[in-house]
């Protein structure tokens, strides 16, 4: 096990010393985020090569993380070109002024690289120690990636397209997953991250993994995920028409609330 936490690991330093020297030469530190899936994919096979072997439920969670990572990398990929800085990272900058280079390396991409690490847990454990072969919880846990892995999937193409259209600007989208939850892409965040947990369960050392789906669910609903993101939204009277009638994080039917008023101007839900 120790092999392969160790190559997790380094592997995760080199890869974000990486990101960090690229983000120090385009001065932009938003670029982590588009390394953010693929660090678990590398990760994970990496620990995989180093110190893994070829059963059922390594090769799984493989695959999984890598259609995920993929495809979250290739979408915030996208979604950033020829944007610049991200204003989070902007507002980094301004306030850590001339520290802004030691403080990035070490709050930004080392702090996101252990995130990586404890997040990915579950698929380092059953890398390490694979366990028996499937049985009912691997397959608890493919379905509950795959609503996961929906909810992400299609939240963000929604929310793309909806962004996409002019007659949209500035207005906030209510249409689509978007009606039932105000963070449907954070919501399948966390449920295919409780998804792959389940599947780690197969391993003996799989209880360990719930660190992982404990660590998505706080960031998200109490750090970095959507108390940042809608304190950007603070004073926005169409948002705060929709926040009144829309869950923030499970999905369920939109509550009875005030009409909502013109948007013109306002910016845009993300």
């Amino acid at each position: 096990m120790a092999t392969v936490l160790e190559s997790a690991a380094l592997l995760l330093l080199a890869y974000m010393s990486c990101m960090f020297v690229i983000g120090l030469c385009a001065k932009d530190n938003s670029l982590i985020d588009i390394a953010y899936g693929p660090a678990f994919v590398v990760a994970s096979w990496g620990a995989w090569l180093f110190g893994g072997t070829a059963g059922f439920r390594p090769l799984l969670l493989l695959a999984l993380v890598t259609l995920w990572g993929a495809r979250l990398g290739l979408h915030i990929g996208l979604r950033h070109r020829g944007k610049g800085e991200d204003f989070r990272y902007r507002a980094f900058r301004e306030a850590w002024g001339k520290t802004i280079i030691w403080r990035s390396f070490l709050q930004i991409y080392l702090l996101q690289g252990a995130v990586v690490f404890v997040v990915a847990m579950p698929i380092l454990l059953a890398i390490a120690s694979p366990g028996g072969g499937p049985s009912w919880t691997d397959f608890v846990g493919i379905l509950l990636f795959g609503v996961g892995f929906f909810f992400e999937a299609v939240g963000d193409w929604q929310l793309t397209r909806f962004k996409q259209n002019p007659a949209h600007r500035g207005q906030t989208i209510e249409e689509g997953l978007w009606r039932y939850t105000r963070h449907p892409n954070y919501f399948g965040e966390a449920v295919l991250w409780w998804g792959i947990f389940i599947i780690g369960l197969g391993s003996p050392a799989g209880l360990w993994g719930l660190i992982s789906p404990l660590t998505i669910c706080f960031l998200l609903l109490k750090v970095s995920g959507i108390p940042m993101l809608e304190a950007k939204y603070i004073g926005n009277p169409q948002f705060e028409a929709y926040k009144a009638r829309t869950n923030a994080f499970f999905p369920w039917f939109p509550k009875k609330g005030p009409d909502t008023p013109s948007s013109t101007g306002n910016p845009e839900h993300s």
